[in-house]
């Protein structure tokens, strides 16, 4: 199991966003790694929707509250929805954000779900997680529907609420949180509350993390070696760039290496930690801020998929522009 999901990407893109062959190409569409999806991909209820890939049960309207609500107010009403047995349970919560981001397509837009879904009400917006942002506890993880994005917003603020529940199948890992926070950020009692540091859901992560193999660090969770130096050309390149510096790479260190897909990325993500996400413990080297993934955006194909290391957020960024650094992955291996 790989403990992170394939992006669902399927065509390869230039840096001008037009579709190109991927054969030898380096891209995401061409690796297909993570956890495979199943066909069909969902099960559906009168009122529920089974994703078979994760496990997790979802209600198949996806905008059960009619309203934005703020954070303390999406965490009560999904409370109300149980004393109230809402679609015949009483165990549904908000998800945490790797829960919640399950459910990207990274080849669909507006929105970005698996194509042939079956959810009802879908808005191309905000949907709220129950993962409190650790650098600013006052805001909290959401979604964007309308093109993946993952960022986090005031906890006053109204966004959309998108109730789940069960344990699922342990593809997803744990979120990394394990305090709770009230609206102004600060810490409280977890208890009854439903917050992602709560319930702490997801395959547990082992101890230590991370292995040394050769030239890179074996993350135990996930089987990916990741290159003990985590700037590979040194400094910030382009898209194409990236792709090259990792090709290059494999002429003078054993691999094969390749650039992340933006789902490995994200795994290495720990949510309790912020100004650098990496779990603690870890032992890479010139680590940077923004990272290039293999995975080009659907929403706008000459933009790529990256991860903001510093906040953990995904965002995206223009190919031909050097912005952001590249980080060599291998695997995954058993």
């Amino acid at each position: 199991m790989a403990h992170y999901l394939d992006t669902g990407q399927r065509i390869c893109y230039d840096a001008a966003g037009f579709a190109v062959a991927c054969r030898g190409s380096g891209q995401d569409a061409e690796c297909h790694s993570g956890e495979p999806w199943p066909a069909p991909r969902f099960e559906a209820a009168a009122d529920t929707v089974r994703d078979r890939l994760t496990g997790l049960v979802w209600s198949r309207n996806a905008n059960p509250a009619e309203f934005p609500l703020t954070w303390p107010e999406a965490l009560a009403f999904v409370a109300d929805v149980n004393r109230a047995g809402t679609f015949g349970c009483s165990d549904w919560r908000l998800p945490n954000r790797r829960e919640l981001r399950s459910l990207v397509s990274h080849q669909t837009r507006r929105p970005a779900l698996p194509e042939a879904h079956p959810f009802r009400d879908v808005f191309n917006g905000w949907y709220w997680s129950s993962t409190t942002a650790a650098i600013s506890p006052a805001h909290a993880w959401y979604v964007h529907m309308d093109g993946a994005r993952m960022f986090f917003g005031g906890k006053d603020q109204s966004f959309l609420v998108w109730p789940v529940r069960g344990a699922g199948n342990e593809v997803l890992p744990r979120a990394g949180q394990a305090l709770c926070f009230d609206a102004d950020g600060r810490p409280v009692f977890c208890a009854g509350g439903g917050q992602d540091g709560e319930l702490r859901l997801g395959a547990a992560w082992p101890e230590p993390r991370f292995a040394s193999r050769g030239d890179g660090l074996c993350d135990r969770l996930t089987g990916l070696v990741w290159n003990r130096r985590a700037d590979v050309p040194g400094g910030a390149v382009t898209w194409p760039e990236a792709l090259a510096a990792v090709a290059e790479l494999n002429g003078h260190a054993a691999g094969p290496w390749r650039l992340p897909t933006v789902n490995e990325l994200e795994s290495l993500v720990d949510c309790a930690n912020h100004t650098s996400v990496l779990p603690s413990g870890h032992d890479f080297r010139a680590v940077g801020d923004v990272y290039w993934s293999s995975t080009t955006s659907a929403f706008e194909p000459d933009w790529a998929w990256a991860l903001y290391l510093d906040k953990g957020a995904v965002g995206v960024g223009q190919k031909r522009s050097a912005r952001f650094r590249v980080w060599a992955v291998s695997g995954p291996q058993t």
